[in-house]
């Protein structure tokens, strides 16, 4: 236990006599929280469009206002024909072009067919089929009002049309109400950067010390493998669960994050899903010989999990054979169980068998480096 503890000491002196490394553990995290939150995110406001309303009547010009007045679409400005509108599409200066054609209030108000037509640039087809979505909802709301203004009037005069009931639907968002994006980004931007503190500095933990020479003072000395691993471990994991700590109180303070959870639960699993990531970073430095091949390797792995994480594309939109590899994720597992935690508050029974997936993984790992570290004694 004295061996130990002594080891936890030197590695705690040396991380804070580097000071160019404390920046990039304590406050690197949270700028990088900050940013990727607002940045990372694929809600749309302000489109431009352009409009060519060849009916030029009340309804047309409520409809573009009601366009405006939802804060996601600007108007860009107005044409005369199709094609000057399609030009500006050309050219990149709006996303959206809308067409409302001649008769339009009249058709509407007899209660006819009154087709709009809308040019999408789909060049980005994701923000393309938001942007189909918003206007499609939009349009959707005006053309209820404009149909129970219709009934309104023809029950006024004594047409039996007006009797006709309308279905209308009131959606009911649960867990995310406002449908707030950052929300849903937030939990899992949190465990991203809590991985790449935990994979790239425990990753180059003993090849720094290879590097330096001093990995060959603590061969000759009595310590266990066992011993040096934990020795290694501990200090980042202490970081790792400190900077989780910032990051979830930046979460709920400053970005207003519902903890719908018990916070218990998050940390505990953190501790473990810390171990993991750490586990995997050692055994990455026993088997590289500088830093560089070792930040390499992290960073290329970091990628995968990332991308194939859940955080961006949601895992059930993938392709199956992809859905199969997130299955040896750990970066899929905690990103979900945060989430459904947080916004959800999922307890035990949720999430367990998930907890049981890291702990097998973070066990394999930190059994499989404290074998590949060779020490040797000259």
């Amino acid at each position: 236990m004295r061996t130990i503890k002594f080891l936890l000491q030197k590695e705690f002196l040396q991380i804070f006599r580097n000071k160019g490394m404390l920046p990039i553990i304590f406050v690197m995290p949270i700028i990088q929280l900050m940013v990727l939150s607002f940045a990372a995110t694929y809600e749309l406001k302000e489109v431009d469009f352009a409009v060519v309303d060849f009916d030029q009547s009340s309804t047309s010009r409520q409809l573009i206002e009601r366009m405006q007045a939802t804060g996601y679409f600007e108007l860009y400005g107005e044409y005369t024909s199709a094609g000057q509108a399609l030009d500006e599409l050309d050219k990149g200066n709006v996303k959206l072009v809308l067409q409302i054609p001649v008769h339009f209030q009249r058709n509407l108000n007899a209660g006819e067919s009154a087709p709009i037509n809308l040019s999408i640039d789909a060049v980005d087809g994701s923000s393309a089929g938001l942007i189909q979505s918003y206007t499609s909802s939009i349009i959707a709301d005006f053309n209820r009002e404009k149909l129970a203004d219709v009934q309104i009037m023809n029950a006024a005069i004594g047409n039996s049309a007006g009797n006709q009931k309308l279905i209308t639907m009131k959606p009911v968002n649960w867990y995310n109400p406002d449908l707030d994006y950052i929300t849903f980004m937030v939990p899992g931007i949190l465990v991203v950067l809590v991985s790449m503190i935990g994979l790239f500095l425990s990753g180059m933990n003993i090849v720094r010390e290879r590097e330096i020479g001093t990995i060959e003072q603590l061969n000759v000395t009595p310590i266990t493998k066992s011993q040096f691993m934990i020795g290694k471990l501990m200090p980042f994991w202490v970081i790792g669960m400190v900077d989780l700590l910032i990051g979830l109180s930046l979460a709920r303070f400053g970005f207003h994050i519902p903890f719908l959870g018990s916070l218990f639960t998050i940390l505990v699993i953190a501790g473990i899903y810390l171990i993991l990531v750490q586990s995997l970073g050692l055994f990455i430095s026993t088997i590289t010989h500088t830093q560089q091949q070792a930040m390499f390797i992290a960073w290329f792995m970091m990628v995968v999990f990332i991308l194939m994480g859940g955080l961006f594309t949601p895992v059930e939109s993938m392709p199956g054979w992809a859905q199969d590899l997130t299955l040896g994720n750990p970066v899929a597992y905690f990103i979900r169980i945060m989430r459904m935690v947080l916004l959800k508050g999922a307890g035990w029974q949720e999430v367990y068998k998930m907890v049981f997936v890291l702990i097998g993984i973070a066990a394999g790992l930190l059994g499989i480096s404290i074998n590949r570290y060779k020490k040797t004694v000259s």
